[in-house]
C-alpha cells in the first residue's frame, strides 16, 4: 500500500530581519530560515501557513511538487 504524498511548500528568505521586531526574527528561525536566500521545504499545514503569513514580506513561497 502506497503512502499518501504530503503537500509541501518551498519557502525562501528574501528579506533581512535587521531592524524588524524580535518576533519576526523568531518566526523566521521557527521556519528554519535565519540567513538571506536560505530555502526550506516545509509541510503545508495551517500552523506553517500562519507563520508564513506573519512574515510574508520577508519570504517567497512556492508550491512544491
Amino acid at each position: 500500500m502506497a503512502k499518501a504524498k504530503k503537500k509541501t511548500v518551498t519557502v525562501t528568505q528574501i528579506g533581512s530581519p535587521i531592524g524588524r521586531p524580535q518576533w519576526q526574527r523568531q518566526t523566521l528561525i521557527g521556519l528554519g530560515l535565519n540567513k538571506m536566500h536560505r530555502t526550506r521545504e516545509l509541510e503545508d499545514t495551517p500552523s506553517v501557513r500562519g507563520m508564513i503569513n506573519k512574515v510574508h514580506h520577508l519570504v517567497r513561497v512556492e508550491a512544491a511538487e
